[in-house]
């Protein structure tokens, strides 16, 4: 029996699917734009999802509320026994009823939830790979990183550490119906957080403080603005209040997070010109 990888090239996916791999686990890897290794399964046209969902056990599933009913559907017609979803913190924060993302994610929770199909539920905070969409532009041609509040405090959490949770999930039993919140496993303030890519390429690299109009203005450019919003209040609440960071990484896996130093130094080549 196969286990599904959605979104096997995105930061998460493809880090799931290694850790399948390296435990032998067969996967079939799908994609919306598909190739030699990877399947055709888009969430936006349930007509892929019966074929990629063929002879599948288990899926490893990104949140998409709009193409969550059809993902169902097909997942009971192939017989598909757990469902691990890539799901947020935003759904258990406070003001979630109010957050477009928290909302998003759990209307597919609540979905799978309703099912019938066995499931997990990862739920991570802020995602340390966010710092490649904020910053990468003007760190690469040697400008400051324009803050808001570069003492607003913020516990981000590495792509390898959900993934490696949802193969756990995935790998191991006692997990069905269990929700696992995952923040990183220190708080630092996002002046921190630059500290450490400087360090990781060898530069000190100079923060200017910005208004949060104009800080909103820089993100729109890089993201929707359901994402801006979603990160300046992250950003305004981390001046008021120190983040949680949690330890259900190395409780479920034996093995210590990932801090964000340790992240900067293995992504500093996507920081460098």
């Amino acid at each position: 029996m196969v286990t599904v990888v959605f979104g096997a090239r995105g930061s998460v996916g493809r880090h799931v699917a290694a850790g399948l791999a390296a435990l032998d686990v067969p996967v079939r890897l799908t994609s919306r734009t598909p190739d030699g290794s990877h399947v055709a399964a888009d969430l936006d046209a349930p007509h892929t999802l019966p074929a990629a969902l063929e002879g599948a056990s288990q899926v490893f599933l990104y949140a998409r509320s709009e193409g969550v009913d059809g993902f169902v559907t097909a997942a009971r017609s192939a017989g598909v026994r757990h469902v691990v979803l890539l799901s947020s913190a935003a759904v258990v924060q406070p003001g979630s009823a109010h957050n477009p993302i928290a909302r998003e994610h759990r209307a597919v929770e609540s979905a799978l939830e309703e099912s019938g199909i066995s499931w997990t539920f990862v739920r991570p905070g802020m995602f340390a790979t966010n710092t490649r969409w904020w910053w990468t532009e003007p760190i690469k041609k040697g400008e400051a990183v324009r803050l808001p509040y570069p003492d607003s405090m913020i516990a981000p959490v590495g792509e390898r550490d959900m993934a490696a949770v949802a193969v756990r999930a995935l790998t191991e039993q006692g997990h069905g119906r269990q929700a696992y919140t995952l923040y990183g496993p220190q708080a630092l303030t996002l002046r921190e957080q630059v500290g450490h890519i400087g360090a990781a390429i060898g530069r000190e690299i100079p923060v200017e403080v910005v208004t949060p109009e104009e800080a909103r203005a820089d993100l729109s450019e890089k993201i929707p603005r359901m994402g801006v919003e979603a990160i300046m209040r992250a950003w305004e609440a981390g001046t008021r209040a120190v983040p949680e960071t949690s330890i259900i990484v190395e409780r479920l896996t034996g093995r210590p997070a990932q801090t964000f130093a340790e992240w900067a130094r293995e992504h500093a080549d996507d920081f460098r010109p």
